[in-house]
């Protein structure tokens, strides 16, 4: 059942929202600060705390109320869905926005998987070919293609991994090679993987009246050798997600297809001229609220699960069932 709006924009209105970590989760272990996450290593574990924060094209805009809840729920439920396709780093879920994780090693490449040609960022597969290119990371593209259409098949372009506040790039494999980032044959075994776990994401979101547009998986070396999924799976800030019964109708008549994700949010920015240089505009009561909405019927509709919207301060209530 959706969350009424007035309780969303409740959470705005008295900024009920999980942002910053004040000193006493140190106690979690050595810190790293990404841009949505707060990640704790002590002793072969990693505590991750899932904020609110929401960035776009590289840049952290602000929050949206219970965003953090549906990325770590949506990702605990796909971790569990593909657990015998890949094994992932999940240990267990001791609060709604927290994950205990197996401490891995990053490997510094994310492996994109697209199934539409679509994109707003200026280095998304549609900018490439509105400008012209017909080949991407090393995948040819046919001619005469239209914005979001969908592609011959599945592809994988690999991205490299930036440091916070830096851009990742789409580069082919072969760039990875000569850069020393992976072996070829790691490579393909990680790029036959994902294509399996994508297929298996495209064919559950068909199932709940939604396709799965496009996806990105991080991995990481568990302390045993192996290699794993991290981060998130599926969820609303990694994948696009559309809605199927609509799709059809939006191409004949040339409009963007009714998302359920962050690209709201982007095309949002893109509408105030915002695509990551300079400073950004501020999310407005109705833009947040709005994302919220979706993010919430996106984890609904996926998982077939209801969301409970915790009351209270969000930061205390993490606190307490982290024990810090």
């Amino acid at each position: 059942m959706p969350i009424p709006r007035e309780v969303l924009r409740e959470a705005v209105a008295q900024e009920r929202t999980l942002d910053v970590l004040d000193a006493r989760f140190d106690a979690l272990g050595k810190r790293y600060s990404g841009k949505v996450r707060e990640n704790f290593s002590h002793e072969g574990t990693r505590t991750i705390v899932v904020t609110d924060r929401v960035s776009a094209f590289d840049v952290v805009l602000g929050t949206i109320p219970f965003k953090g809840q549906v990325l770590n729920q949506m990702a605990a439920y796909w971790f569990e869905v593909t657990s015998e396709l890949m094994d992932n780093h999940l240990i267990d879920i001791p609060d709604p926005q927290v994950v205990r994780a197996i401490d891995c090693e990053p490997i510094p490449v994310e492996m994109v998987v697209r199934a539409y040609l679509t994109g707003s960022s200026s280095t998304s597969i549609w900018r490439a070919y509105e400008s012209g290119a017909r080949s991407f990371c090393g995948h040819d593209l046919p001619e005469g293609m239209r914005n979001h259409e969908r592609l011959p098949e599945n592809i994988v372009t690999p991205s490299t991994k930036a440091a916070k506040g830096d851009h990742d790039q789409s580069v082919a494999k072969e760039q990875l090679f000569e850069m020393g980032v992976i072996d070829p044959e790691t490579f393909d075994d990680l790029e036959r993987r994902c294509l399996g776990l994508f297929a298996y994401g495209q064919k559950l979101a068909a199932e709940r009246g939604l396709i799965l547009v496009d996806t990105k998986y991080e991995l990481g070396r568990a302390p045993d050798g192996r290699i794993v999924l991290i981060d998130e799976i599926h969820t609303p800030d990694s994948s696009r997600y559309w809605y199927a019964d609509t799709y059809e109708a939006a191409m004949s008549k040339g409009e963007d297809p009714r998302a359920l994700d962050k690209e709201y949010v982007r095309r949002w920015l893109v509408s105030q001229g915002f695509r990551g240089d300079g400073p950004a505009p501020a999310l407005p009561e109705e833009v947040r609220v709005e994302a919220a909405a979706r993010y919430i019927e996106t984890y609904e509709r996926v998982t077939g699960r209801s969301f409970e919207a915790p009351a209270g301060d969000p930061v205390a209530r993490v606190a307490a069932n982290l024990g810090v």
